[in-house]
């Protein structure tokens, strides 16, 4: 039995290699208190051997947030599992779903679809070595395999090992012709096995992801499936984030206001830049914050322009957040002319 209630899968925000850091997560906490965030892909043995600290650093009071893992090694699984519990971590997520040449030639990825045994023994240790829960994002299948057979198999064997739930990517994972980003796009979406999936195990919680553009549309599939998991519409737009809590959690009316949201975060940015981290590294995270509002042009124009410079603080942050606020205002002030 899963150690999570379903609900708390309502929402959440798919791991991004390079974009879901802990300064992305940050800012995307502060517009949802209630979406489950997810990090970057990080390997175990990154973890077993790397800098810890700067791989895992989390706020443990920013909400339920996800660790996800790469790799095909059981016992590094569970031992890198333990420490990212360690650091806060409210869900241990395995990486079956990423098509990269990289994660491949490391057995791990989207190739693991062809080893659901080993997929499955790796879950099985896992919640042994953690009392949080284990879960696994995967696809439909890859290259050649026939889905209705393929991926039911391994759901099967992840359900069987006591998997907290299944995040399913709706589209195949090629591996032979397509790259990473046309893994993203070109493969067809195919919602409806994800949801012949729920049918058949209706105690598992099943999250459905892929080709969500809006909150509207990604509403929908929460007929069929537990929840619901947005990835680049998410970054790219993360304002839209703003109306998730009230949208698919109930609460939080008024949505937060973009302008609180941004000032609110400026303190974060000081401590950040007094301990050595470049303001750009935080700021490139809020260049989609006001997309498609009056400003937003100037906004995208003064990070991009300033925030790499030797010298960049929050006072860069200020300066654009004027300008936006400024753009309002004239856009305000036309309107009731």
């Amino acid at each position: 039995m899963s150690l999570v209630k379903s609900e708390s899968y309502i929402f959440c925000v798919a791991p991004m290699m390079n974009w879901t850091d802990r300064h992305c997560r940050k800012i995307m906490r502060r517009l949802s208190r209630h979406a489950r965030l997810y990090s970057e892909m990080i390997t175990a043995d990154a973890i077993l051997h790397g800098n810890r600290e700067s791989l895992l650093a989390h706020d443990s009071d920013d909400g339920p947030t996800a660790l996800q893992l790469g790799g095909c090694d059981p016992h590094k699984l569970a031992e890198a599992a333990q420490i990212g519990v360690d650091f806060g971590y409210d869900e241990i997520n395995l990486n079956v779903g990423c098509p990269s040449d990289r994660v491949q030639s490391g057995r791990f990825g989207a190739c693991l679809m062809a080893e659901p045994e080993l997929v499955g023994r790796c879950v099985t240790v896992m919640k042994q070595a953690v009392d949080t829960p284990v879960t696994v994002k995967c696809r439909i299948g890859i290259d050649q395999q026939n889905p209705e057979k393929a991926f039911f198999d391994f759901a099967r064997h992840q359900i069987d090992a006591g998997v907290d739930a299944l995040i399913v990517h709706a589209r195949k994972a090629w591996l032979d012709g397509l790259s990473p980003k046309d893994n993203r796009d070109v493969p067809p979406l195919d919602y409806n096995i994800v949801h012949r999936l729920k049918q058949r195990y209706p105690r598992t919680p099943i999250i459905i992801n892929g080709g969500f553009v809006t909150l509207a549309l990604a509403s929908q599939q929460l007929q069929a499936v537990n929840g619901v998991m947005i990835g680049r519409a998410a970054y790219k737009r993360p304002h839209i984030l703003a109306e998730v809590d009230r949208m698919f959690f109930g609460v939080g009316q008024p949505a937060p206001d973009l302008f609180d949201v941004v000032r609110g975060l400026i303190p974060y940015f000081a401590v950040n830049c007094e301990h050595g981290v470049p303001l750009k590294s935080m700021t490139r995270h809020l260049l989609g914050m006001f997309h498609g509002m009056p400003g937003a042009r100037n906004w995208r124009r003064h990070l991009a322009e300033n925030a790499h410079l030797p010298d960049a603080g929050p006072q860069i942050v200020i300066d654009a957040l004027s300008a936006v606020e400024d753009a309002r205002e004239r856009s305000e002030a036309s309107q009731v002319a």
